[in-house]
């Protein structure tokens, strides 16, 4: 069977088992493709044949381009998970990804902002129109529960209860429920009280927040919307929406939460996704008493 056949089923097991994020999706069939394409540029054995050399060859080779750490790493996620895929389906005898080893790279933090640029960004939507209205109460509630921007501009106004408080968030069919604070509770109240009614195109129309069109917003006006607010705040730091999200969870820590929560509150399938803010803060502590400290 031609390497084709194997692609195929691995497309098939990401889509209808693993249920794979459309990035990871695409990622891992990237990879795989051009990993097919090396054999055959090399005249070695496809996919079903190959073997522990083949792979090692093929890792030297990214390395030897110039590929980044990144690359590399994620290359070697994405044949260790196609080969386990294959052997599980006694479509190879052994997997042969056993001896690839990511090479270790230093962690990236992400950036978050301060509670004082958080309050700061906050203040610049001027609520004396729909727009102003509509972006204050985006902005909220992106600080007050951390969800991603797709999750976002995914919500709709059956998602929301205001009496509970509370928003209802689904992602890769899974759901979680995430608690209101009060100003993020106004926010909405008014937005969607006396704004909402007047954006959307139709009466029918789900969108919890909707563009001037009166229709879902998109991931692309959000992005703009978000950082034309960064501009008017003059605020140095290069926001995106998941920069709130980040400041959510390393706020939450700072002032008592535990991990596992804010793992349920960010919707994190792995504890160790959550972890990375304990680092944030750690290094955050240690800089302030770097600074500060008369014998540092």
């Amino acid at each position: 069977m031609d390497n084709s056949y194997y692609f195929d089923l691995f497309n098939d097991y990401l889509v209808n088992v693993k249920k794979a994020s459309s990035n990871t999706l695409s990622s891992y069939l990237r990879d795989i493709r051009q990993f097919g394409d090396y054999l055959n540029s090399h005249d070695l054995p496809g996919y079903a044949d190959a073997g522990e050399e083949e792979l090692g060859e093929y890792i030297t080779a990214l390395r030897s381009a110039g590929k980044s750490v990144a690359t590399v790493s994620r290359n070697i996620a994405s044949l260790k998970c196609f080969y386990s895929f294959l052997l599980s389906r006694h479509l190879v005898d052994s997997n042969p990804t056993g001896k690839l080893v990511p090479d270790k790279a230093t962690q990236k933090l992400p950036q978050i902002l301060t509670s004082k640029e958080v309050e700061l960004l906050l203040e610049q939507p001027e609520c004396t129109d729909a727009k102003g209205y509509r972006d204050k109460a985006m902005l909220e509630l992106l600080y007050a529960t951390g969800i991603r921007v797709s999750e976002l501009i995914s919500l709709n106004i059956t998602d929301l209860n205001l009496s509970g408080p509370w928003i209802r968030c689904v992602s890769h069919d899974k759901e979680r429920f995430i608690p209101l604070y009060p100003a993020a509770i106004r926010a909405l109240s008014e937005y969607i009280e006396f704004v909402r009614p007047q954006m959307i195109a139709h009466d029918d129309e789900p969108s919890l927040f909707v563009n001037v069109s009166g229709e879902r917003m998109s991931r692309q006006g959000f992005w703009k919307i978000i950082k034309s607010y960064q501009v008017k705040a003059h605020i140095e730091k290069d926001i995106t929406p998941h920069t709130l999200r980040h400041s959510f969870a390393a706020h939450l820590l700072e002032n008592g939460a535990d991990l596992r929560s804010i793992q349920e509150m960010l919707g994190h399938a792995d504890i160790s996704s959550t972890q990375i803010y304990s680092q944030l803060v750690k290094k955050q502590l240690k800089d302030v008493y770097n600074k500060s400290h008369p014998r540092a």
